[in-house]
């Protein structure tokens, strides 16, 4: 009787436990793992599986199209779990149609796409955007990018790209923050959080993805796809930052990329992506190839075959194949020879499942398309009115010669010169989704509607940019021969009081596989310049790029140099803003500009190294050009206003502060111009001392202030472990006892300086 009772009470406390583990176990993860067990092997793997549309999906499969008809197949077996480039919500019922409808188990498809700026309405490229130092600018331009594209049946961007980018001859350099880690990080969240929201299952909410994890900005020599070989120090401090942030922000998705590190495709790195990723940092999305990257690691010469790419690619921690049908070839038999666990296979399965079930698809596989919708919420006033507002903030005024700008209500004449000038396609910038070509407000249009009947406007172009092709597959070829219109731009310019000269990129020249080795303007464009020049000197450069450029005779001789990137839907209309004073420029620089090409990659947080300049006369035998100097034509955070700001003395609260105590850092800016203005504060830390060489300065903190004409503000900053602290090679966040340099200013040079010391 006695063993009776303890059996007893042993069933019933065994009951009691697994009770309680139901009950701790979510609705999500319980809803996963029913529907985990109820699949076969092969259906597994098809939700591992991702491609892009064979064929126009408002339709059938066209007859004699055999990819077409192999996709239809697979769709309605249940072999594909994620499709790209589907666009529209009629397209995307369809597709999402033939999988729930005929496949056994319904699972929805997640459809992806590349939502990089804008989705209709177009905002400035993300470099552009990052020039507003100004996150939640970034926030609100992705929230409507991902209200936009929910509507056409789109729950899934590839953005945002927060690889950290010092090199301005890698094209991919537009789609990213710059190249600072702190400033990318705060971006990172920013756009995280406009794509998804507060809640993913919002109608208006779709997943973002953190890509290239990792490294894929460091490719030698700014050669899009080539290998990277950078330090563990360096990847730790500079490049894993903004991708941890990510997390941080809850995205729901990661792209690791093309590039190897250390050898290593980063598509089959257990360390980054199942230590780093899913281990110490606890993400829970899924990770998503880049396209065919899982097939690259043969042409890397990491594997023999796409089965062994598969191989590395599952274990490495990569949970779906995009466009390789590594997967979908190989997989089962891999997990039949016992060379994969099938649990592998589950864990990326449960992790792809668990973001559909976040999405709401299991609820209402059609939530996303909504033609309705489709039709009534694109491209509104009020997306445009949007677009806007973040492209004249993200704009930076580099040279401004005796008040040039703005251009004066008594100027009568304008010229408005150059190959961009009525250009309304470059505006769109590379990656413009939906966008419509030729879409774009362009400069000269943004000019007439700003100045009425009250100025005369003479246009001219000047030269063509380009001739021949013009997309986003060819090669471009510009012009060096055609200079017919030089005599009408110079006709224009003598008619004038103030030239405004549009120079800079194609739209196609920076963006995905669009890497420079030359980063001066292309074709007739310095010599355009410089026969206008002749005939006026104020001259007002308009500039539209992707990238930095090296334009060191520009910078020397222009009398004011605006930097617009590549603004948008509503560029020329932000341009006008700025030119004639309706908005006072606020842009800093989140990239440094070289002199010329020879000196990328450029960056203001490099380390002293054993040899600095400065510390002599004598240059040859320190770390220096001989033909140029060290000094970039503009440095990081650079960008200045219609009016002028003066930065007080720094005052701390305290000189000595524990490894995990607080410092405040206290500075007063005062606006000495007569225009109210806002002025980005930027704070600065060093490490004098420390066991491993750190950067002359590091961002550590940042607030854009509006300071009115005449007006004092002081700011504060809170200094801890987490600005203080860095990475040993090994990954180790720690802080260290010393001395430490702390600077404020309106850049990274023209700076006040004080001292602390932690103990």
């Amino acid at each position: 009787m006695k063993h009776f009772s303890l059996l007893m009470l042993f069933v019933a406390l065994l009951l009691v436990s697994c009770s309680q583990s139901q009950k701790s176990m979510s609705e999500e993860d319980r809803f996963v793992e029913e529907l985990l067990a109820k699949m076969t092997l092969a259906e597994k793997v098809g939700q591992l599986n991702q491609y892009t549309s064979r064929w126009e999906m408002t339709g059938p499969a066209p007859k004699g199209n055999a990819g077409a008809q192999d996709l239809l197949d697979q769709l309605k077996e249940g072999k594909v779990g994620s499709m790209l480039n589907v666009n529209g919500a009629e397209a995307t019922r369809k597709a999402q149609q033939t999988v729930v409808e005929n496949s056994r188990l319904g699972i929805p498809l997640i459809f992806g796409y590349d939502v990089i700026h804008g989705y209709k309405t177009m905002f400035p490229i993300p470099l552009g955007e990052a020039a507003s130092w100004n996150p939640e600018l970034a926030r609100l331009s992705s929230e409507i990018a991902a209200k936009e594209a929910a509507i056409s049946g789109i729950n899934w961007t590839f953005a945002p790209m927060v690889d950290v980018g010092r090199d301005a001859r890698w094209g991919r350099v537009m789609e990213g923050a710059g190249e600072d880690p702190y400033l990318g990080s705060a971006f990172a969240k920013a756009r995280v959080h406009g794509f998804q929201g507060d809640d993913l299952s919002d109608e208006f909410s779709i997943a973002a993805c953190a890509k290239h994890f990792a490294g894929y900005a460091f490719s030698e020599s700014g050669r899009d796809y080539n290998s990277v070989e950078i330090g563990s120090e360096t990847l730790h401090n500079i490049v894993l930052p903004p991708f941890k942030a990510a997390v941080e922000g809850d995205v729901a998705t990661f792209m690791n990329g093309f590039n190897t590190i250390n050898g290593e495709p980063v598509t089959a790195s257990s360390y980054l992506q199942r230590d780093l990723l899913k281990g110490k940092w606890g993400f829970d999305g899924f990770v998503v190839s880049d396209w065919n990257s899982i097939g690259e690691i043969e042409t890397h010469g990491a594997s023999a075959n796409l089965k062994e790419s598969a191989e590395r690619a599952i274990k490495g921690g990569s949970d779906m194949d995009m466009e390789a049908r590594a997967y979908i070839t190989h997989l089962e038999e891999l997990v039949t020879e016992g060379k994969v666990d099938e649990a592998l296979i589950d864990e990326g399965v449960r992790r792809v499942l668990r973001i559909k079930y976040r999405l709401g698809l299991f609820d209402d596989p059609y939530k996303y398309c909504n033609v309705e919708n489709e039709k009534n919420m694109m491209y509104t006033d009020e997306h445009r009115a949007a677009a806007r507002k973040v492209a004249r903030e993200s704009m930076v005024l580099l040279k401004n010669n005796k008040q040039l700008l703005p251009i004066s209500e008594k100027v009568k004449s304008i010229a408005v010169i150059g190959p961009l000038a009525n250009d309304k396609d470059s505006p769109l910038g590379n990656w413009r989704a939906k966008a419509d070509s030729h879409s774009a407000v362009s400069l000269l249009e943004g000019v007439k509607a700003a100045v009425g009947q009250s100025v005369k406007v003479n246009y001219a172009e000047g030269c063509k940019l380009s001739i021949g092709p013009r997309n986003f597959t060819d090669r471009m070829i510009f012009n060096e021969t055609d200079r017919s219109g030089f005599k009408a731009a110079i006709s224009a310019a003598r008619q004038s009081e103030v030239v405004l000269l549009a120079l800079g990129e194609d739209c196609y020249q920076s963006g995905e596989g669009r890497s420079m080795s030359d980063i001066t303007l292309k074709g007739l464009q310095q010599e355009l310049f410089d026969e206008i020049y002749k005939v006026n000197k104020n001259i007002v450069v308009v500039l539209m790029t992707g990238r930095p450029v090296a334009i060191p005779e520009i910078a020397e001789k222009a009398g004011a140099i605006l930097e617009t990137w590549h603004a948008g839907t509503e560029g020329g209309h932000a341009m006008a803003d700025v030119l004639f004073g309706k908005y006072n420029p606020s842009g800093k620089l989140p990239v440094t500009f070289p002199r010329n090409v020879g000196q990328c990659p450029i960056f203001y947080n490099y380390k002293n190294t054993g040899r600095p300049i400065g510390q002599t006369d004598a240059w040859v035998l320190y770390s220096c050009y001989n033909d140029t100097p060290n000094s970039p034509q503009f440095p990081f955070g650079y960008g200045l206003s219609y009016t002028q700001f003066e930065y007080s003395d720094i005052t701390l609260d305290k000189n000595t502060i524990t490894k995990v105590g607080e410092l405040t850092v206290n500075v007063s800016v005062t606006n000495t111009g007569s225009v109210d203005g806002e002025e980005v504060v930027q704070l600065y830390i060093q490490d004098i001392a420390a066991t491993y060489a750190r950067p002359v300065k590091e961002l550590k903190g940042f607030e854009k202030v509006m300071i009115k004409a005449g007006e004092t503000k002081t700011l504060s900053f809170k200094l801890t472990e987490t600005e203080l602290g860095y990475y040993f090679p090994c990954g180790t966040y720690t802080v260290e006892a010393g001395q430490f340099n702390v600077f404020v200013g309106g850049n990274s040079v023209d700076v006040k300086q004080a001292q602390f010391s932690i103990e």
